[in-house]
């Protein structure tokens, strides 16, 4: 049987999640919306007190439990400055460098949203020519949201609603063009539609299971303790995230990869050499790679917690993670043909 990925509808899915901001910590809208989905396609959903969706979806045997992140890399209100600009702290690993010239939408606690933009504190050419190529972009000494709004002080600032705390994401500037897809936050919210279209080939009997499966959609991926919860007869455990592209890497922006190792731990032999069984079955392009020194998934805390599971990792080559990434229609369709055979073998 041949597993493929429904182009336009999950290129119109992956758009709804980009437009929804979910820093971490900050679930709550896209959580609901994906509910929702889920419960509209017929299965069971779950929450989580801290955050996130677990829904089993048929099968019987050999429980597995395939998760992606909702949650993103952004930013939060550190201190209102005298001026009226905004100094921010990162969430997750989100470097100054990669905010600079974005617009950004400030999420108030009454859920009026602001906009404004991250700029240096000496950004001009003309004026501050040496000061702008000497130093490093930096949230705590020279980048600071300027806000969209008439505020000359921080008494301004508040006025409008802004307080210390308000998380802050960037937007992902989505675009779609001769296969790649380029925004921010490709990383997960790529994955979280790959797996809403295995619910919709499910439903609509293209995809038999072969053992029971579970989906999860974790919000706390980019702090390290997503992955931490698992349904107790869970036996194996499929993280699908980016691959990063780099030197010395074989990930491609066209290709599925399969994880060996990341910077925590290797991911289990035999259910990697499964996955990659799986792909030549499926006839998907996939290659194996190798994540070091700052790379890890959602299935890593899992063992940390002590669950015993087999983890693995799967994902389509992404380039310039963290920042304005970009991939392929390609490796999004790899991925999914394996993990669609996987699921079925």
């Amino acid at each position: 049987m041949s597993y493929e990925l429904n182009e336009k509808r999950f290129l119109d899915e992956l758009e709804k999640e980009l437009s929804i901001d979910s820093v971490t910590g900050q679930y709550h809208e896209l959580q609901d919306y994906l509910v929702k989905e889920i419960e509209g396609l017929g299965f069971k959903t779950t929450t989580l007190r801290k955050g996130g969706i677990i829904a089993d979806i048929g099968g019987e045997g050999n429980p597995l439990l395939i998760t992606a992140h909702g949650d993103t890399i952004g930013m939060m209100v550190r201190h209102i400055n005298e001026d009226g600009t905004i100094k921010v702290c990162n969430v997750g690993g989100l470097y100054a460098f990669h905010t600079e010239r974005e617009n950004v939408r400030i999420h108030t606690r009454s859920g009026k949203v602001i906009t404004g933009c991250v700029q240096r504190r000496n950004a001009s050419v003309h004026v501050t020519e040496d000061e702008l190529r000497k130093e490093v972009a930096s949230f705590d000494t020279n980048s600071f949201v300027v806000l969209d709004e008439d505020v000359k002080n921080a008494d301004d600032v508040r006025k409008l609603g802004i307080e210390i705390g308000d998380y802050i994401a960037i937007e992902p500037r989505f675009t779609y063009a001769n296969g790649f897809i380029k925004s921010h936050y490709i990383d997960d919210k790529a994955l979280v539609a790959v797996l809403m279209e295995l619910l919709h080939d499910i439903k609509d009997g293209k995809i038999e299971l072969n053992r029971k499966v579970y989906i999860y959609i974790s919000f706390y991926e980019e702090i390290g303790h997503g992955g931490a919860n698992v349904p107790e007869d869970v036996e194996d455990y499929l993280a699908l995230d980016i691959a990063c592209i780099g030197p010395e890497q074989t990930s491609s922006e066209r290709k599925v990869s399969v994880f060996c190792k990341d910077s925590r731990f290797p991911y289990n032999i035999d259910m990697t050499r499964e996955l990659e069984e799986a792909g030549k079955k499926a006839g998907a392009d996939y290659v194996p790679d190798i994540f070091t020194p700052h790379y890890g998934t959602d299935a890593d805390p899992a063992l940390v917690a002590g669950f015993d599971i087999r983890h693995a990792a799967i994902g389509p080559g992404t380039r310039a993670s963290h920042g304005y990434e970009r991939t392929h229609i390609d490796g999004l369709k790899n991925t999914y043909k394996l993990m669609a055979k996987y699921v079925a073998m």
